[in-house]
């Protein structure tokens, strides 16, 4: 395929086609017609779903995110809000946008290879320039920034890009089940310290010496240290809370100060230890399942409707009684790290696969398409909006914007996430009936190739 002379690629986040670096020496993207529509729908859809849940994170301290008893409100409205949030949203989101990820890798691989072009210099210098956006979005802007971590997944999967679906899709599901040893040990850990703390405990209650071991892990790590942590309403979390929420209305530069101390860890040890397995697996997947053409739009209708039956069928019966022992258990860490996390962990990706079925079957029945339309143009703007939803919301919450940080219930934060989802639903189209791309796509292009892109749509090339 070609535009005046030029040999394309797809690009990777947005499925858009480019040149290839080594087939002409001043590569351009190319017209909006070259796109996969059906990508674009799923992946504008799930990004306006990210919203739903990041939306805590914006305006609670990150406690919250994981117990909604602690900020943002658990009764009535609120709670029926977060039990539809973790059964339609939570990680269910990042999981598709993470498919979508890896799929637009094999886009660039299929295409390139098909000309005999060479992938490996446009895409790494994009993943790097990606990179340098999600440390400048993350410690300037907002601490729950998901774009380091795919960078760092995409400097890596691209290894798998020529694999099988048959290799890729067990590969990915080992890559989730990594996971599973790690939590494991941490939850041996924490019952053997658990253990020896109550052995202590009960020594001493008998008026009999615990062991110089046994009194170490009781005194110094267990009381003063881990059951505090466990209590939500402890003084030690309480006072960790009202501090971050004092910290968030306070200003800018110590709000980036606070941020950049958890950043550090989390974009490393984090990911090492975490990130990959949980995004990569998910990416390998997504790499799987566009080869086997399914993100494309391309399979049967019967295909679909068995995809929306199996995810919703066995994923959303898991995430339910997730939903139900988190509720029945106030949220305890104990039931979460004795496997209760892994219920949404392992549900999500069905659920995801779920939202795929019926989105496609809804985009291949031509329903809805003023929804659909307006969804794929969300998506070709995937990072505009993204970085939007940061910018828009920390200026919303945090004390240096209008200050709300710790102030709304999840009732109010649902009706600011339809006000923006609405937002960008009408402004998306409108703005790429101009444009060639977002703002933040035509920065990203510009730096991955050095030179000004256009961007106006009369400079846009036409088709041959």
């Amino acid at each position: 395929m070609s535009v005046e002379g030029e040999t394309l690629v797809p690009t990777m986040l947005d499925s858009e086609l480019i040149p290839a670096e080594t087939a002409a020496p001043r590569p351009e993207p190319v017209a909006a017609n070259e796109r996969v529509a059906a990508v674009d729908v799923l992946r504008g859809f799930a990004l306006l779903g990210i919203l739903a849940m990041n939306i805590v994170g914006f305006a609670w301290p990150m406690q919250a995110y994981g117990n909604p008893t602690l900020g943002g409100g658990f009764g009535g409205l609120d709670r029926v809000i977060w039990v539809f949030n973790h059964l339609f949203f939570e990680m269910k989101m990042m999981t598709l946008f993470s498919m979508l990820f890896g799929a637009g890798l094999v886009l660039m691989g299929e295409r390139s290879d098909q000309r005999g072009a060479s992938l490996r210099g446009v895409y790494y210098r994009r993943c790097l320039w990606l990179l340098v956006i999600g440390l400048i979005h993350s410690y300037l802007i907002w601490s729950g920034d998901i774009l380091v971590m795919y960078a760092e997944c995409g400097l890596i999967i691209y290894l798998f890009r020529r694999w099988r679906p048959r290799t890729l899709i067990p590969l990915g599901v080992v890559f989730l089940c990594v996971l599973v040893p790690i939590l494991v040990a941490v939850a041996v850990a924490f019952d053997f310290l658990e253990d020896t703390a109550k052995k202590a405990e009960a020594a001493e209650k008998a008026q009999k010496p615990p062991t110089r071991f046994q009194a170490w892990i009781y005194h110094d790590v267990w009381k003063p240290k881990i059951l505090p942590s466990l209590d939500p309403n402890s003084p030690k979390n309480k006072e960790a809370f009202e501090k971050a929420i004092k910290i968030h209305q306070g200003g800018y530069a110590g709000i980036v100060k606070d941020r950049a101390k958890q950043l550090v860890v989390v974009q490393t040890l984090g990911f090492l230890l975490g990130g990959f397995w949980m995004a990569g697996g998910r990416m390998l997947i997504g790499m799987g399942l566009m080869k086997l053409n399914v993100f494309s739009g391309r399979r049967s209708r019967r295909f679909y409707l068995g995809l929306l039956l199996l995810g919703y069928g066995i994923g959303l019966p898991l995430v339910a009684y997730d939903a139900y022992q988190l509720i029945r258990t106030d949220f305890s860490y104990r039931y979460e790290l004795h496997g209760g996390m892994f219920l949404n962990f392992f549900g999500s990706v069905l659920v995801a696969l779920g939202h795929v079925g019926a989105l496609m079957l809804i985009y291949k029945a031509g329903l809805l398409t003023w929804l659909t339309d307006r969804l794929a143009a969300v998506g070709r703007m995937a990072l505009s909006n993204y970085l939007t939803h940061s910018i828009v919301c920390t200026t919303l919450f945090y004390g240096y914007g209008l200050g709300y940080f710790g102030q709304v219930n999840r009732t109010g934060l649902a009706g600011i996430v339809l006000v923006i989802w609405i937002a960008q639903l009408l402004i998306s189209p409108i703005w790429l009936a101009r444009f060639r791309f977002g703002p933040a796509e035509w920065l990203w292009r510009s730096l991955t190739y050095w030179r000004l892109q256009p961007i106006l749509r009369r400079d846009e090339p036409v088709a041959a």
